[in-house]
């Protein structure tokens, strides 16, 4: 047997353990198992996500011709290293950020969600030349008034990454002259949703269904409950923005990120400028194989308020889909933003 898998107790003789001492017990039923080697991991990897995992029919996977074209490359003698990688070549077929297989050694992660497409984003020319290196902070936000332009703009880097009520209220009624607010969630890779909704909280005066939910019911690949919905409610007793909105976002912004530009699409007097963004729609699961390697992925799928699936990323408002220019950015300028500026302007009545 492998070094790898040998330190561990072999999961079958568990369940034989298992067996013995439920004895006649009619209400005892089997766990399956697998044993403890390359072969019964990867059945083991394989079997969890099938059961579990919620967007295969949205992409187009035949689990079971990808499970036996993976299993074929297996070696009784193949080193973990060897194995991991063809473990993680299998999930990455799922074109799927939220899906990691964690070892010891390594954590694999499919990246193509976002390396394939141009970053937009550039926080040291935000700072430099819209900023001019005088902004104020708090956690993961940074805010300015852009004073030529009579517009706040503030960027949130992780909804991992909290904030204080009070920072935000402050923020917020510093701009009250303002006649826009540009939110930039360009490279904010998810986090907390709780954090999403204590967000958009500040920005409604009514509660809104945010979206809906589904739960796994059973092992099929189609066994999911009714959709539930999943409601916000405005924050009581704090400032609220009611003005007009831009979200900008690129191709990094994802899962919980990806959420909240669900959200503000669906908000009055809002636009949504940039790149198509990174999807990762799915709630967690996380699992473990007999070898001890975690596996984390999608569960649960997570709909927009028009019930539409956003695990692929959402579009921005309709002729805001824009790139920064390499040229302009050579210049000291973020197309994105200014794209958003110009939008405001020929949108917003000033501010009396």
């Amino acid at each position: 047997m492998p070094r790898l898998f040998r330190s561990l107790r072999n999961a079958a003789a568990k369940t034989i353990l298992a067996a013995a001492a439920c004895g006649g017990l009619s209400g005892c039923h089997s766990i399956e198992s697998w044993d403890n080697d390359v072969y019964g991991n990867f059945d083991a990897l394989w079997t969890i996500m099938d059961t579990h995992y919620c967007f295969f029919r949205e992409k187009g996977i035949d689990w079971e011709e990808t499970g036996q074209r993976y299993r074929r490359q297996l070696k009784p003698d193949m080193d973990a290293t060897e194995f991991f990688g063809v473990c993680a070549d299998m999930l990455a077929e799922l074109r799927d950020g939220h899906t990691n297989l964690s070892s010891w050694f390594d954590v694999s992660y499919y990246r193509q969600w976002w390396s394939d497409y141009p970053q937009n984003f550039n926080l040291r020319l935000i700072q430099e030349n819209y900023l001019g290196f005088d902004y104020h902070s708090g956690g993961p936000i940074i805010y300015k008034i852009l004073e030529d332009e009579n517009i706040g703009y503030m960027h949130y880097s992780t909804f991992a990454a909290d904030y204080g009520m009070a920072f935000l209220d402050n923020m917020l009624y510093s701009m009250k002259d303002c006649d826009a607010l540009i939110i930039d969630v360009r490279d904010n890779g998810g986090g907390n949703l709780t954090v999403v909704d204590k967000l958009v909280s500040q920005f409604i005066d009514q509660t809104i269904t945010a979206g809906y939910i589904c739960h796994k019911t059973g092992p099929g690949h189609d066994d999911f409950s009714r959709p539930f919905a999943y409601t916000i409610e405005p924050a009581t007793g704090h400032v609220r923005w009611l003005k007009p909105v831009v979200v900008l976002t690129n191709r990094s912004t994802f899962s919980a990120a990806n959420n909240f530009v669900s959200i503000m699409k669906s908000r009055k007097n809002t636009a949504i400028v940039g790149d198509i963004t990174g999807g990762g729609s799915g709630m967690p699961f996380s699992s473990e194989l007999p070898c001890g390697w975690g596996i984390r992925f999608s569960a649960s799928p997570v709909y927009d308020a028009d019930m539409n699936l956003t695990e692929n990323g959402v579009e921005p408002s309709r002729n805001c889909r824009i790139d920064m220019n390499p040229a302009a950015e050579a210049r000291g300028r973020d197309s994105i933003v200014d794209f958003a500026i110009a939008l405001i302007k020929a949108s917003v009545k000033p501010a009396s």
